[in-house]
């Protein structure tokens, strides 16, 4: 049975508050499948854009050119997107860690890519090999580069409201971390809960503070894994606040493969669902989408652990 003949309202105009339209950035196959524990073949990498796309979505992170000894799952990328069928008004961004990886991706005629910066010392120095500021350092010339291409550059902030090793993170921090992000040339900045520790009171402070230092609220989008539970309610108090960029992954699928204690992404079909509640267009097809996620949960020989997945995908 689908999902309007369960009963969801149909859309009446966005509820007070909340933006009409939001951007939903898939990360699942990314993201999603980096911590596959065994390899997943790119014919099924490649169909599952394929269902993504027919389903709607139009932001789909299909890769990363990180190296293939730290993330393995995705060391086809070359491979991935010389056979990928590029949707027309799909983008289709790549995740690059540094000049090496620009390199790769410029070769593959890549226009949109995404950096991996961290608003903590610990976290740096794990993930990246380099201290808080000297991040930065590595990221500004594959930023300028990649801008100069005429390449599209989305700055990912890790470890945003708590880190496993330095506890809460300061706002101010975060915002700092932030700024270097975008005064090198990132258009996007994705505050991301790593580890799923982030509380909807702790959304409002640190959304605000980016706005109370002149920040466009445009300009900044959320990354929310659900290790506590609290993905939708942390989605829907960004949203309040004017965010209208969320990223996702189909079926709930992700990590993080140097922070243990973080699980899945926010799955895609239960923000879908709660924006359909809220009437906030999105363009997206939920029975497609989770006839996709049912398809891939079988293909990875588990269920998905998207609730909506399991509600309606039988």
């Amino acid at each position: 049975m689908g999902a309007r003949e369960l009963g969801l309202p149909e859309r009446v105009g966005p509820v007070t508050g909340m933006p009409r339209q939001v951007t939903i950035w898939e990360v699942g196959p990314r993201d999603g499948l980096q911590n596959e524990a065994t390899t997943v073949p790119v014919e099924v990498k490649l169909e599952f854009l394929d269902r993504l796309a027919a389903a709607g979505l139009t932001t789909l992170e299909a890769t990363s050119f990180v190296h293939p000894k730290w993330v393995p799952q995705l060391a086809d990328a070359e491979e991935l997107l010389e056979r990928l069928r590029r949707v027309a008004g799909v983008r289709y961004p790549v995740l690059v860690p540094n000049e090496r990886g620009l390199d790769r991706a410029l070769a593959a005629g890549v226009r949109h890519i995404a950096v991996f910066g961290s608003a903590t010392q610990s976290f740096a120095e794990r993930n990246l090999n380099r201290g808080f500021d000297e991040q930065f350092a590595m990221f500004e010339p594959v930023v300028s580069r990649a801008r100069s291409e005429g390449v599209d550059v989305r700055g990912y902030l890790s470890m945003c409201f708590g880190d496993p090793w330095e506890g809460v993170v300061d706002p101010a921090q975060v915002v700092r971390a932030g700024r270097n992000l975008l005064d090198l040339g990132c258009t996007q900045l994705s505050l991301g809960d790593t580890i799923g520790v982030a509380t909807p009171a702790g959304v409002e402070r640190l959304v605000t503070a980016f706005t109370s230092a002149g920040i466009d609220v445009a300009g900044l989008a959320v990354h929310f894994h659900d290790t506590y539970g609290q993905a939708l309610a942390n989605t829907c108090a960004a949203l309040r606040l004017g965010v209208s960029t969320v990223d996702s992954s189909a079926g709930g699928l992700g990590g993080c493969p140097y922070a243990e204690s973080a699980t899945g992404n926010l799955a895609t079909e239960d923000l879908v669902w709660m924006l359909d509640g809220l009437g906030i267009d999105h363009g997206v097809d939920l029975d497609a989408l989770v006839a996709t996620s049912t398809w891939l949960a079988g293909r990875l020989g588990r269920p998905s652990p998207s609730r909506v997945v399991r509600a309606l995908g039988g």
